[in-house]
């Protein structure tokens, strides 16, 4: 069966190597992937901001560039929540976009979830040392309801998860809300930061690029060089 890979804007343009990842895990779990080379953004940061009408068209884009594949997997779970849980409201004065969405919605996943849900995929250990602790991401978890798949795939993976205090609590980034209000998103996302460090875990994991440059960035400016900031992709794919 063929995946159509939406591969987000992010990952594209800051961190390929997890595209790389994410294909190497669909692949051994049997699926053909192929990604749409004209694909660019899922419409997010312009409906955020109230243009709805470039939000429309981008969205309009990508179900023209996705709606032929048997699954269309999202490695973001903030494109995932708005494809599954706002492309509705952009196309609800158009029968015609709603009656395609309505057919190509239930095939689309965050990656996590396509693969412990669809793909039921069974991992070996991957021989990662040290612990890790999970960031759960506002958009997969509220939106699409991604909680119990990456730490399960993680165990399969014979990686050891300690949790740390509020991991559902949002780390400051939201998308064009880091931009808005810098002093607030700070503030969260030093707290972020402080609950990773106490978890004690060598590395903190996540599954949006999003929240992992927005941790990584002030991680890395408050003077933590060691603590790893990881896509589950890399994890999972034995790319660290």
């Amino acid at each position: 069966m063929r995946v159509g890979l939406f591969v987000t804007c992010l990952i594209d343009l800051m961190r390929p190597e997890i595209g790389f990842s994410v294909i190497k895990l669909i692949e051994r779990a049997g699926f053909e992937v192929v990604v749409p080379p004209a694909q660019t953004c899922c419409g997010q940061p312009a409906y955020n901001s109230g243009d709805r009408r470039l939000a429309r068209d981008l969205a309009d884009k990508t179900l023209r560039e996705f709606e032929q594949f048997d699954y269309v997997v999202v490695p973001s779970g903030s494109c995932g929540g708005m494809i599954r849980a706002h492309y509705a409201d952009l196309f609800r004065d158009d029968p015609e976009l709603t009656g395609r969405l309505a057919r190509l919605r239930p095939r689309v996943f965050e990656l996590t979830e396509f693969l412990a849900d669809v793909a039921k995929v069974s991992l070996e250990a991957i021989g990662f040392e040290g612990s890790v602790t999970y960031h759960d991401a506002c958009s997969g978890l509220r939106e699409l309801g991604v909680k119990a798949q990456p730490r399960a795939l993680l165990a399969q993976a014979g990686v050891a998860v300690t949790e740390m205090t509020s991991c559902e609590h949002c780390c400051g980034f939201g998308g064009t809300f880091a931009v808005k209000y810098g002093n607030i998103s700070t503030a969260i996302v030093d707290e972020k930061c402080d609950n990773i460090r106490a978890s004690g875990a060598n590395a903190v994991v996540l599954g949006d690029l999003g929240c992992m440059l927005n941790i990584e960035g002030r991680l890395r400016r408050t003077g933590d060089t060691t603590t790893r900031v990881l896509h589950i992709a890399q994890v999972l794919a034995g790319d660290v």
